[in-house]
């Protein structure tokens, strides 16, 4: 009998990252990792390059980052020889700002809407491309009262298997980790569609 994806997370519980980056990878056809070049997406990237240094990494440039962000995401390209694939929305920020002005306020129908412009339709976009059966990615349990209700191993609305290999991974964990790599940590970060650290974007949330 197959097991159900909740008792293969369990059994991935105990495992380090790089023991469940590496049994998702043994299986996977066509694996892809996303980034936000956060505070400490190093981890993530470092840990996956590990095991396949060619993985496709999809960045999602929504063009509000900071310039901290995008020299943090120069840095880690080169250092850690990243195989990155950008997708930018379709309409650029200096337009969206001339015609639209900044960011709306959060929880409203018109930050929901240039959420789905800036992101959501980007990513979508570089999903439908790549077409991927394994997604890599850095959520954690502790970050959102969402991801509380996720795991290691979760599947999407379309049928994806997301895996997320630190979701048990504490703040402390991480920055230890990038520690012992010597591995940079980003401190000036901004996502525009969270505005605040607890909520979700609508990756995780519509997929």
């Amino acid at each position: 009998m197959t097991q159900s994806l909740q008792e293969q997370s369990a059994s991935l519980k105990g495992k380090s990252p790089e023991d469940i980056i590496q049994a998702v990878l043994a299986d996977a056809k066509n694996p892809v990792i996303t980034t936000n070049f956060g505070p400490h997406e190093a981890a993530i990237l470092h840990l996956a390059v590990q095991q396949k240094p060619d993985i496709p990494v999809i960045w999602i440039d929504s063009g509000y980052g900071t310039a901290a962000t995008y020299k943090f995401a120069q840095q880690l390209i080169r250092s850690l020889k990243l195989n990155i694939y950008v997708y930018h929305p379709k309409y650029s920020r200096a337009y969206r700002e001339a015609v639209h002005g900044g960011i709306p306020e959060v929880d409203t129908p018109e930050h929901d809407a240039f959420t789905q412009e800036v992101k959501l339709e980007p990513f979508n976009r570089a999903m439908k491309e790549y077409a991927p059966d394994v997604w890599l990615t850095a959520i954690r349990q502790e970050q959102t009262a969402f991801r509380q209700n996720l795991d290691i191993l979760t599947e999407t609305q379309d049928g994806l298997l997301r895996v997320a290999p630190l979701f048990y991974w504490t703040e402390l964990d991480l920055e230890e980790y990038l520690v012992e790599n010597d591995l940079p940590i980003e401190e000036d970060y901004f996502d525009p569609t969270k505005v605040l650290g607890n909520r979700e974007c609508g990756l995780h949330t519509t997929r």
